[in-house]
């Protein structure tokens, strides 16, 4: 059910929550400040890194929020509340001898003392370093790229995906293995905090929990939600992979709460509560990540859905399953009600899905990436004569997937891949004409990607293993955790699903547990490993 509540305007929603348009601006970089401003910036303020996002072929948005003290429990990350200049770099070489660009913007207390740095003006397809300066203090320094220019079609892209870090189930070691990679992008498809409570009931790490009561309860205000990134931003191997690479980003649902649905919350918190819950959350969101301006949250309303190219090769549309969706049947997370059925649903909204299939029909790439929160797949989870689905997935929303299908068909897709996370294991799918006839055509490929720590050590399998393997579409399914790892040329599509041991305990060497080549013009998967 849709909120009955109006939208707040940009500016109702900044005053509501102390955010000026200046203070907003000036952490951006579009307002420069005419002198430094906050005095004596305490010692080692980037502990929770650096990052870039949002590859443009002119540019990009760089992060940082300086947090000397990230896991105070006030959620301030140990800053006084006052605005402090932060002083930025962009070169051409690790050694900052050629400098391209040179900035400054406001830390402000209003957005955690965190910037989001657009930088404009560079040249398509190509490396950058990039560095803050903080009073006295330098950040690392981090590696990012543009965006090739829209008229080329690049040799290839490598990326990966990743999703799902429960920092209290397990060790990033997934993450400092991707950082061994040359990766030009990594595609992030939800769930990059938790809001559960964190107590020993699921602490599944080995060495004994070393967090304070603030950190045990679910998470629902702005400071909690603030003090929720910074702990698991702390994870070195995380940040690694930030400095490595620009990211692209959507939500699933526990950046705000598990299952949620539009403004429907699986505990009853009522919808005017939980929009109140949901701006908070998507706040914190902003205030952590790589996000251009234009994404700031206009209360609990965030523009999450976004389209990039990288040239000609790929058009790469990142979607929102969360925000627009329709709620469950009756209520219902698994079910195979009648209502499921309804061609009303819709896991996009209206507006969403218009401007998916206008997207689609505009697209000259030779690959459509899709990064999708849930799996896109049909399972049905029934392995005898009846039928199940989870109306947490695209299963939920049958019609909707039907007419993306159509727009595929409609507008000539033949290469449309989609990119998911979500259940915390690996898979590997082919999306079918008829998922009733597994000799239908195959119409695109599903890339599911594990989680990085979610659900612990994992294994090959587990007592779900079989009755994904009983859809005839699918052709991977492993319970380790890991990420996926993808190289795209005009002819191939070379997908390497890549798993750790074990994350209880640090250390876990990778492997690669299987390896998919798609070819374009030839939806489906061939595996090599």
């Amino acid at each position: 059910m849709r909120s009955s509540l109006p939208a707040a305007g940009r500016r109702s929603f900044l005053t509501l929550t102390g955010v000026s348009a200046a203070a907003f601006a000036v952490g951006t970089g579009h307002a420069a400040a005419d002198e430094t401003v906050g005095g004596k910036v305490p010692a080692d303020p980037f502990a929770l890194g650096i990052a870039s996002g949002d590859p443009q072929p002119d540019g990009f948005v760089l992060w940082t929020r300086l947090a000397p003290r990230p896991l105070e429990a006030d959620g301030h990350g140990g800053m006084p509340p006052r605005p402090y200049t932060v002083r930025y770099e962009v070169a051409e070489d690790e050694a900052f001898t050629r400098v391209v660009k040179r900035g400054q913007a406001i830390a402000t207390p209003e957005l955690a003392h965190s910037v989001h740095v657009e930088v404009h003006g560079l040249r398509p397809g190509r490396e950058y370093f990039y560095r803050f300066k903080a009073g006295g203090e330098l950040s690392p320094a981090g590696r990012t790229r543009t965006a090739p220019d829209p008229r080329s079609t690049p040799a290839r892209l490598r990326f990966a995906t990743a999703s799902c870090q429960a920092w209290y189930h397990g060790h990033f070691t997934a993450y400092q293995h991707m950082a061994a990679e040359d990766l030009d992008l990594v595609l992030f498809l939800g769930d990059y905090i938790y809001e559960y409570g964190i107590t020993k009931s699921n602490w599944w790490r080995q060495e004994p929990l070393p967090l304070g009561p603030e950190h045990g309860v679910e998470i629902n205000t702005l400071e909690q939600h603030r003090l929720r990134y910074a702990l698991f931003k702390t994870d070195e191997h995380l940040q690694a992979v930030h400095a490595l690479a620009p990211w692209l980003f959507t939500t699933d649902d526990h950046e705000v709460q598990n299952n949620h649905a539009g403004d429907w919350s699986e505990t009853g918190v009522p919808p005017a509560d939980f929009l109140r819950r949901r701006a908070v959350a998507y706040r914190a969101f902003y205030e952590h990540l790589p996000l251009r301006g234009a994404m700031l949250p206009d209360g609990p309303a965030m523009a999450l859905y976004h389209r990039r190219h990288w040239g000609r090769l790929a058009q790469i549309d990142m979607l929102d399953n969360r925000q627009y969706r329709d709620t469950y049947p009756a209520g219902a997370v698994i079910d195979n009600s009648p209502e499921r059925l309804d061609p009303r649903r819709s896991i996009l909204g209206a507006e969403q899905e218009r401007w998916l299939y206008d997207g689609l029909r505009r697209s000259d790439a030779v690959w459509n990436l899709l990064g999708s929160g849930v799996v896109m797949a049909q399972i049905d989870r029934d392995t005898g004569a009846g039928e199940l689905y989870s109306n947490d997935m695209w299963d939920g929303f049958p019609a909707n997937r039907d007419r993306l299908f159509a727009a595929f068909r409609r507008h000539g897709i033949a290469n449309p891949v989609v990119l998911s996370g979500d259940i915390h294991r690996h898979v590997a799918a082919e999306l079918k004409a008829d998922w009733k006839d597994p000799g239908s055509a195959t119409i695109g490929t599903e890339l599911v990607t594990g989680s990085i720590g979610s659900d612990g050590d994992g294994g090959e399998t587990d007592s779900t293993g079989p009755l994904w393997l009983s859809n005839p579409h699918v052709k991977l399914y492993n319970a380790r955790r890991g990420y996926v790892s993808c190289t795209l040329t005009p002819k191939t599509l070379t997908s390497e699903y890549r798993t750790v041991a074990y994350v209880s305990r640090p250390g876990a060497p990778v492997a690669t547990a299987a390896r998919f080549v798609t070819e374009a013009g030839r939806p489906g998967l061939n595996r090599e490993v």
